[in-house]
């Protein structure tokens, strides 16, 4: 699999074409990918042996994310396992980001390109989809090894994003904005009705957060973990103590389109896979980018870096998957 993105060639190049089977294969590795609140803003159509990815704008989270940038970061998500998944059976993915003019919601038009070989690298990132689970639960008091770090970093870059791990003052500053921004975040009504959306358990529910995926509280709050149990204040969860030094990543992209959130969503899947291949698992802690006036803080105007995702890493217990909708819920039948 390339490191950098897979474009249409400009001459025509070997096609191959993905089996039912294989196709139901990658497509079930593309809704396995993160969304906010487990939202899986994405659609998609099988055509000619490829795959269309389209975003649901339906599932939308109007309130902390206005203008769906953390939308598109979760399609680029499900299209980064597409990759990966396509690859894994046996043809190089060759895709094009917005295709159509004419289609705004078509994010990704995809096809399998020339066969290729079996990738042992290619292999362990498709057996990382399934495990990968976000945790928000304590982690481990273990350093992680500057060789791990690196090759996270390296795993941003190849999809052209930065990954920067926070230094002591960097971490204390950035978990005070983690800090801030929930305590304005609690206070919001529209905020607590969209989370009491994405939240109330539902029978047969195969999307949004369910209880046992909140995770403890932290004790005393010196973690300031999203609090997916605030609009259910009968629902009893215990208090535990969570590590005190965590490692904060943040990823960042040149420029903030739509463009660039597509990419950041393919790079931090990308991260987030090598991590699972590394035994590690990740908490998105971005509530400072969900408030304007805090992500511009996180911003360098001077360089044009945009910070797009919050991570806490380390090593945690295994967590349970999160539901996923039924594909015949996000497939688009053939014109």
């Amino acid at each position: 699999m390339p490191d950098a993105d897979t474009r249409y060639p400009a001459t025509p190049s070997r096609s191959g074409t993905l089996s039912e089977a294989a196709t139901v294969s990658c497509l079930n590795a593309a809704v396995a990918a993160p969304s906010l609140h487990n939202s899986q803003p994405w659609r998609f159509r099988p055509h000619d042996g490829g795959v269309d990815v389209y975003v649901d704008r339906r599932r939308q989270l109007e309130v902390i994310d206005p203008a769906g940038r953390e939308m598109l970061i979760s399609v680029g998500a499900a299209v980064f396992n597409l990759r990966v998944a396509v690859r894994h059976n046996g043809y190089v993915p060759v895709w094009r980001a917005w295709p159509d003019a004419g289609e705004p919601d078509l994010v990704v038009r995809m096809r399998p390109g020339p066969p290729a070989p079996p990738d042992p690298a290619v292999d362990a990132l498709a057996a990382a989809i399934p495990r990968r689970h976000t945790n928000r639960r304590p982690f481990q008091r273990v350093a992680i090894s500057n060789a791990i770090t690196e090759a996270l970093a390296d795993a941003a870059a190849a999809e052209g994003a930065a990954l920067t791990v926070a230094d002591p003052v960097g971490r204390t500053a950035i978990l005070s904005l983690v800090r801030t921004a929930e305590q304005r975040l609690r206070t919001h009504g529209r905020y607590r009705a969209e989370l009491a959306e994405w939240t109330l358990p539902v029978p047969g529910r195969r999307d949004g957060v369910p209880p046992q995926a909140f995770g403890p509280w932290a004790a005393l709050e010196i973690l300031p973990l999203r609090d997916f149990g605030l609009t259910q204040p009968q629902l009893h969860r215990r208090h535990e103590r969570f590590e005190p030094y965590p490692t904060i990543l943040v990823l960042s992209t040149t420029g903030d389109t739509a463009h660039e959130w597509v990419r950041a969503g393919q790079a931090l899947q990308r991260v987030l896979l090598v991590a699972t291949c590394h035994h590690l698992t990740a908490t998105p802690m971005s509530q400072p980018l969900e408030i304007p006036s805090l992500r511009q803080l996180l911003a360098d105007t001077r360089t044009g870096q945009w910070a797009q995702v919050i991570l806490r890493i380390g090593y945690g217990q295994p967590t349970a998957a999160t539901p996923r909708r039924p594909l015949t819920d996000v497939l688009i039948p053939p014109p």
